[in-house]
């Protein structure tokens, strides 16, 4: 999300995915291009969002810390050209209170022996079979991801049913409001893009943790031999409350408590660096947990 630099929400007005925003901001999204591009970052899509001056912004896949490295280097990117143009740019889970939110989703795809596991097989939608057991396993463990992923009261926030922030613990092809959705990718080059994204990660994660826990997730489940539950092919929350799947945690306690419980995952992260990570979490949750939303929004808009 963009603003003018004096706070003026938004910077851009006009409809999502249209060309209205992109024209009001076309020399700062030229200008952020061509450094992105000097920094040999590749960008495969830039376009409005459904936020308030929202824009998504996706780089081409990369290896796990590379990935992660190239997370820090884009929003430090942004913010720089973004006050070069007397603009200020918010990666805040919530910009703007009671409005869509800022997500961070990750997009990952298990590999072995040179080939995507998510295609080329008889699973569902293609998936091999090992493709088919880690994204189960990351689905049975999704709570606890959603504790480094979604960590804070901003997060509680954006975790709102029917925002795009996949609140439920339930995975679906192409399904947008599922916390693991699927995607195929186009026909012909599905053995290279097919992925699953994780929807519970936003802008107050460490994006080093996130990748982390995945590859521990993944590495855990590869041989299992897991089975998906069945697809939700719906809005969870269209669904009637008894059929609608979990809810993943909403409030920054619960999502402590959801890590804690996976024993495999705190092991993988090392007690010293869970404890500093739940001790920095913790307190934040008892300093801003007292806030209203709207006071919440604006103490946060401008430190992510």
């Amino acid at each position: 999300m963009v603003s003018g630099q004096a706070g003026r929400l938004p910077a851009a007005d006009g409809p999502a995915y249209g060309m209205a925003r992109l024209g009001q901001l076309a020399d700062f999204g030229r200008d952020l291009l061509a450094a992105l591009a000097a920094q040999a970052v590749p960008v495969e899509q830039f376009h409005p969002e459904y936020g308030h001056s929202q824009f998504e912004l996706s780089t081409a896949a990369a290896d796990p810390v590379g990935a992660a490295d190239r997370v820090v280097l884009v929003r430090e990117t942004v913010r720089a050209l973004a006050l070069s143009h007397g603009l200020r740019a918010s990666f805040a889970p919530v910009s703007v209170a009671e409005h869509v939110g800022n997500g961070m989703h990750l997009h990952f795809s298990p590999w072995a022996g040179g080939a995507n596991l998510l295609a080329g097989g008889d699973g569902p939608y293609g998936m091999t079979r090992r493709g088919e057991s880690v994204l189960a396993g990351v689905l049975d463990r999704l709570p606890a991801l959603a504790g480094l992923g979604a960590p804070s009261w901003g997060s509680a926030l954006r975790q709102a049913p029917q925002r795009w922030a996949g609140t439920y613990q339930c995975w679906g092809h192409e399904n947008r409001e599922a916390g693991l959705r699927f995607v195929t990718g186009a026909a012909g080059a599905r053995e290279q893009s097919a992925n699953a994204e994780v929807k519970c990660v936003d802008g107050s994660a460490n994006p080093y943790l996130v990748v982390g826990a995945v590859c521990a997730l993944a590495a855990d489940a590869a041989d299992a031999g897991l089975r998906l539950p069945s697809e939700v092919t719906a809005d969870p929350f269209t669904l009637a409350e008894g059929r609608r799947p979990p809810r993943l945690p909403d409030t920054p306690a619960l999502a402590a408590a959801a890590l804690r419980a996976d024993g495999g995952l705190c092991a993988a992260l090392g007690e010293g660096l869970l404890d500093a990570f739940t001790a920095v979490h913790r307190a934040e949750a008892e300093t801003l947990g007292r806030l209203d939303p709207e006071h919440l929004v604006e103490t946060v808009r401008w430190r992510y």
